[in-house]
């Protein structure tokens, strides 16, 4: 049950992150695309995600933790090439204040509804 609202959250905050930002930035088709988009990113993250941060851990740790920011901002591009204009994202300088503005949402929606926040 945790993760159904896990996934719902996730979804919220991209749909209200997406709403925040500029059209011309970020758009989403609707709140269940985001939730999709949501559970893809999450998707990509844990796959692809993981091997680009084992590969780049030494940088990693010299970057205190910038080039896995930089991995979650390409895992959102990649997101958005995926689902083919129902989750789009302009370029990456966009991907990375999206990521932020949702990182944020979820950080709020997580003390709101108890739970922890997601990167």
């Amino acid at each position: 049950m945790r993760f159904i609202i896990d996934v719902l959250l996730t979804g919220l905050a991209i749909f209200v992150g997406a709403y925040i930002l500029p059209d011309s930035a970020v758009q989403v088709a609707g709140f269940w695309w985001a939730v999709l988009a949501g559970l893809i990113i999450a998707l990509v993250n844990a796959t692809v995600g993981t091997v680009l941060r084992l590969f780049t851990l030494p940088l990693n740790i010299l970057t205190l933790g910038l080039v896995s920011f930089i991995i979650t901002v390409l895992m959102v591009q990649f997101t958005s090439y995926l689902m083919g204009g129902k989750f789009d994202v302009a370029n990456f300088w966009w991907a990375a204040v999206f990521a932020l503005v949702v990182a944020l949402i979820q950080l709020l929606l997580g003390g709101i509804f108890g739970g922890k926040p997601r990167d």
